[in-house]
């Protein structure tokens, strides 16, 4: 409001300023012709009819409603004849008078008579006889009414330019006060909601007519925030409880054999429970911890940034080669393409040993494992199939979901976190995971 106020200030004095300037230069003008066509008459007069000078009203008539001082001075500088207008006092025969007689030039100059302010004009007579002949013609006019005239416009002015700018200030606070409104309104909310730590509450559409696109377009744009913040907040609370869940299975079984080791001694076969137990826990918090770097924005950048070359085909080849070392029989390479991606090749590892451990885990006892790496619509198709049916098509949006583990969760092995970890592995390398019946294709952008 006041910048405003200011801004409006200074354009109004910057008006006034000028209005003055050129009302003053109109009148002053005005002022100069009078005086000029007074003695430029008086002139004439002393070259064609000298006697008429001496006639006492000769020299009084105004000029344009104005009095002016008139004063005749030959060649020598005397006065010859002049009006009444000023009473006794003289006009003061200076320099610019001089110049008018000598040098034949007129010229204006401001002068003060009895401490009033006077414009002077002195213009030559022309050598033609008669007793001014040579002489020159003073003419002056008192000026304190265009003082006052100039005073008064300003002051008038100046009072409008201060009402026109309180009124505008009036205005603009109004509207910026109209315009905010909407803002007050997103800030209470946001306050209470700070205050609430309801996720669900949402802030007041603006959808009115006095609201601006961008207030309804920062609405929108915070309530979209809130509901990303409200969707992590339900994601991260459904990861802990999933998470605690499955973490409680192998700890409590854990426990229940080390209480029995503690009371019956540790024999073999607790000590092989035991170990079991140890090493799906330690797998499931090793997936877990997997999970939270992927969802790292800052490892997604640095993959993204400064990333190796990856070989998909040797990826497949190296799969291939440690699952038969493993005593692996039913994982088989297909189709295999010299394919080069840019990316984290041990994540890229770990995301091709879960397809292929979900495919083991899923797939017929006596079926076959399949990779094969092509280079498909200009993307790398790294494949991974079994034999078996593949996901029933009602759950097949949910294989990604963490912990997610079908409808025969409790006749097979796992956490659930294996093709979690795929996903989150592959769109952190800027592709996508598919999945046709048994098949699940990673596609990936060229290196």
């Amino acid at each position: 409001m006041l910048a405003s106020a200011g801004s409006i200030l200074a354009a109004v004095a910057v008006f006034t300023l000028a209005s003055v300037i050129l009302v003053s230069a109109q009148l002053r003008g005005s002022l100069d012709n009078a005086l000029r066509e007074r003695a430029q008459e008086i002139a004439q007069l002393a070259v064609s009819a000298p006697a008429v000078l001496t006639d006492p009203g000769a020299l009084e008539s105004p000029v344009s409603g104005r009095q002016i001082a008139v004063q005749v001075i030959d060649a020598r500088g005397r006065i010859l004849a002049r009006s009444l207008t000023l009473g006794a006092r003289l006009l003061p025969q200076d320099a610019l008078a001089l110049r008018a007689r000598v040098a034949g030039r007129t010229g204006f100059e401001e002068i003060r008579v009895a401490g009033r302010p006077f414009r002077l004009f002195a213009a030559p007579i022309a050598q033609a006889g008669g007793p001014a002949a040579g002489g020159a013609v003073v003419v002056a006019s008192d000026t304190s009414d265009i003082a006052e005239t100039i005073g008064h416009l300003g002051f008038v002015l100046a009072l409008a330019g201060a009402l026109v700018a309180l009124a505008a200030a009036l205005a603009a606070a109004a509207l910026t006060r109209r315009g905010l409104a909407p803002l007050h309104r997103l800030a209470s909310s946001a306050e209470a909601i700070e205050l609430t730590a309801d996720p669900a509450r949402r802030l007041p559409s603006t959808d009115t007519g006095s609201s601006v696109s961008e207030v309804r377009q920062l609405t929108g744009v915070l309530n979209r925030m809130l509901d990303s913040l409200q969707e992590g907040r339900e994601n991260e609370r459904r990861f802990l409880a999933d998470a605690s869940h499955e973490l409680r299975t192998p700890v409590t079984t854990l426990l229940g054999n080390v209480e029995y080791a503690a009371r019956h001694g540790a024999h073999a076969e607790v000590l092989a429970d035991l170990q079991r137990d140890a090493a799906r826990l330690a797998r499931l918090v090793d997936d877990l911890l997997v999970l939270e770097r992927e969802a790292d924005p800052e490892a997604a950048a640095a993959v993204l940034g400064d990333r190796g070359r990856v070989r998909l085909d040797e990826l497949a080849r190296e799969a291939v080669r440690d699952h038969e070392q493993a005593g692996g029989r039913r994982l088989v390479l297909g189709a295999l393409e010299p394919v080069t991606v840019r990316g984290d090749g041990d994540a890229l590892a770990r995301a091709l040993a879960n397809l292929i451990e979900n495919a083991i885990v899923h797939g017929p006892a006596d079926g076959r494992v399949t990779i094969s790496v092509v280079k498909r619509e200009g993307r790398a198709l790294l494949n991974v199939s079994d034999q078996g049916p593949g996901p029933d098509p009602a759950e097949r949006e949910r294989v990604f979901e963490r912990f997610w583990r079908g409808s025969e969760a409790s006749q097979r092995p796992g956490s659930g976190l294996g093709l979690s970890i795929v996903a989150a592995i592959v769109e952190r390398h800027g592709g996508i995971v598919e999945v046709d019946g048994p098949a699940f294709g990673v596609w990936l952008p060229y290196a």
